[in-house]
């Protein structure tokens, strides 16, 4: 299930599924720990006139937006058996650890009545069940969880400032029980004041409510280390009152997603509403100590043993360049000090890592056969490098550099100058950009060449002539290996992958997305090389145009999420991340504006494929145009940043020129 509703403040990040419901609250970092297990939920229940409906019910119509340009919910939610609307405002308050949703319930009927709205909350502590405990706190009018350094405080009140009376804590999934939740059915919970082991609590909001009118009330959940800490946020909260949190919570996010000197006139308002929903969500998912994670959404496990909530370097390159490339450095800076933490002393980066900076989970071996081997991407290494010299191009803090010249260029730069094959002078072999196959990719070979003329700009920026030198001769010789080892000719495309058989260079002819893209992105031809166009046009042809829904899959015969019936027919799953750099491609090629005139109707596809929130997933349905995985996937998004940036910059560049 996907997440249509992201929140976030850099420190906790509240994820949210179709129904309104919390599926996912990380924290102390954005990505980790997970305090809602995979399979558990937040229920909201409203009971009226003997009976309760929950949300996930299939007699509720839910409709979960975003307020414009804001952090904020709109969760519009209605239920015409119980004539009943139920409308949520939520936050994640920008300045402390405090989840707060404002709750409007309109009465449609025509008498008076009494409403009640249940609220159930499901943690599994630190990603553990055993030895939680859920108590009523009579002091703090709230319940609280906690597990060790962990403490959850829930709280809510009525549009008259009285506290929730009606609550219960029980045991969860164990010995025979499925939770308070139950306990809500009849409309009157036990009041059960203590519970421990795998718990979860519920709490009543009740409201009377007029004929046709309506009433409010608010729910919230503080987090922290410490009960005296989560009883200073709940004291902040009621000092300044829930709809103060809300309202400044919403105006900061307005004006961050606004503060940039960006012409957006040109684009459409439904490209514009969903580059600033991109900005915003790419930020929920940015730890404000640096790491950037792929995904919060929780209920994608990769490989049925993992999620996306790591920090992978090179999704982080690429949402680093487009928040640089809005001026928003302050992230991008954030992150590059992440990964100058976390580079290996032999100058490599590995595969992922938590957002504590400790080493991910992985599925790369460190052995082959019984010869040992890197369990490494290459790329993740080297486009470290292309992306911090496109940081600095954009803030021009030299002083950052010269910072990280030593532990991040040149550790990284010497480490990829000389991880090389001696018989082909190309980069060994390591693990592709697509975490499958083990070869000499051309992705990963136009890195190694972007990541070296990176480090030589670097040290010939800071007088170190030597380091300079060495790094542009060996990006050179990168560069002519590719054209000669990866470039087929006679097909005008760059091949998947080579490999060394028995001392024969074996070529994989499969057409990627990533093999054109990395020589254009990395600069290894430039975009007026009849070569790339070639490649360019091979690659749509063979991996876009047989998609019956649009977009462009990663590569020919891609089986990942393959949709099974009539699979035959198409070359895989279109990704928005691919589909984007098609595009992009296409804008760099433009010499007048009337070649950029495609390019509104063609970021309309990724629009149109969006939620209905603006959030973008992974990859879609070729049939139906459904999102397939996970959503949202911060890369795509970053991918639409980049795209309509590199509009709006061509656009100014060509009216320069004309101008002059």
């Amino acid at each position: 299930m996907s997440r249509p509703l992201v929140l976030g403040n850099g420190m906790i990040l509240v994820c949210l599924d179709k129904y309104g419901q919390v599926r996912d609250f990380y924290f102390p970092y954005v990505g980790s720990e997970n305090h809602i297990g995979r399979r558990d939920v937040h229920k909201i229940g409203v009971w009226a006139d003997g009976r309760v409906s929950w949300f996930s019910d299939d007699e509720w119509s839910i409709d979960p937006y975003y307020k414009e340009d804001m952090l904020t919910s709109d969760i519009r939610a209605h239920n015409d058996k119980m004539r009943l609307s139920v409308y949520f405002t939520d936050v994640v308050y920008n300045e402390k650890n405090i989840f707060l949703r404002s709750i409007r319930i309109e009465n449609h009927a025509d008498g008076e009545r009494e409403v009640k709205v249940f609220f159930n909350q499901q943690f599994e502590i630190s990603q553990t069940y055993y030895a939680d405990t859920a108590y009523y706190n009579p002091a703090l009018h709230a319940l609280i969880h906690y597990k060790g350094r962990r403490v959850f405080l829930v709280g809510g009140r009525s549009d008259n400032k009285e506290f929730f009376s009606e609550y219960s804590t029980g045991l969860f999934n164990i010995e025979g029980k499925e939770g308070t939740w139950r306990d809500a059915e009849d409309g009157i919970l036990s009041r059960n004041p203590i519970e421990h082991g795998s718990v979860d609590s519920t709490l009543g909001l009740v409201f009377k409510i007029n004929a046709k009118s309506e009433s409010r009330a608010n729910y919230w959940i503080c987090v922290g280390e410490t009960l005296g800490e989560v009883e200073r946020l709940q004291g902040h909260l009621i000092y300044k009152t829930e709809d103060h949190v809300i309202e400044t919570t919403s105006n900061f996010w307005h004006a961050w997603v606004n503060n940039f000197d960006i012409e957006l006139e040109d684009l459409s308002d439904k490209a514009k509403t969903l580059f600033k929903r991109s900005l915003l969500v790419v930020r929920t998912h940015c730890d404000n100590r640096g790491g950037i994670i792929a995904s919060g959404d929780s209920a994608q496990f990769q490989h049925g043993r993992d999620t996306y909530s790591y920090v992978w370097p090179r999704d982080g390159v690429f949402i680093a360049l487009g928040m640089d490339k809005v001026g928003h450095s302050e992230v991008s800076e954030r992150f590059y000090r992440f990964c100058n933490n976390v580079i290996t002393d032999g100058g490599y980066i590995l595969h992922k890592y938590l957002p504590d900076m400790s080493l991910g989970s992985s599925w790369h071996p460190w052995t082959q056969g019984e010869k040992p081997q890197l369990a490494i991407q290459e790329d993740e290494t080297a486009l470290l490098l292309f992306g911090l010299w496109e940081h600095y191009r954009f803030n021009r803090n030299l002083e950052f550099i010269e910072e990280v010249y030593n532990s991040l260029v040149k550790k990284g730069a010497d480490f990829i100058r000389n991880y090389r094959d001696d018989a082909t002078g190309l980069p060994r072999p390591t693990y592709d950009l697509w975490e499958e196959n083990y070869a000499v990719s051309t992705f990963t070979c136009a890195t190694v060449y972007g990541g070296l003329v990176a480090a030589s700009k670097f040290a010939d920026l800071l007088g170190k002539n030597d380091d300079r030198d060495r790094y542009a001769q060996t990006a050179e010789e990168i560069k002519d290996l590719i054209i000669k080892y990866l470039y087929d000719e006679e097909r005008g495309v760059f091949l998947k992958s080579v490999s060394l058989e028995d001392g024969e260079v074996k070529g994989n002819k499969t057409i990627d997305a990533s093999s054109f893209y990395g020589c254009f992105r990395l600069g290894v031809l430039s975009v007026d090389d009849e070569r790339m166009d070639r490649a360019f046009e091979s690659t749509k042809k063979a991996i876009s145009d047989p998609i019956p829904v649009g977009g462009t899959a990663r590569y020919e015969k891609d089986m990942y999420h393959a949709p099974g019936k009539g699979y035959n027919n198409v070359p895989g799953n279109p990704w928005f991340v691919t589909t984007l750099w098609l595009i992009q491609y296409k804008i760099a090629r433009a010499s007048t504006e009337e070649e950029l005139e495609f390019v509104n109707d063609e970021l309309m596809w990724a629009v149109d494929h969006a939620l209905p929130s603006g959030v973008l997933s992974e990859q879609i349905d070729p049939y139906t145009g459904d999102q397939i995985s996970v959503a949202p996937l911060i890369w795509s998004h970053a991918e639409f940043i980049i795209t309509v940036m590199e509009y709006v910059s061509k656009l100014e560049e060509l009216r320069s020129e004309k101008t002059n």
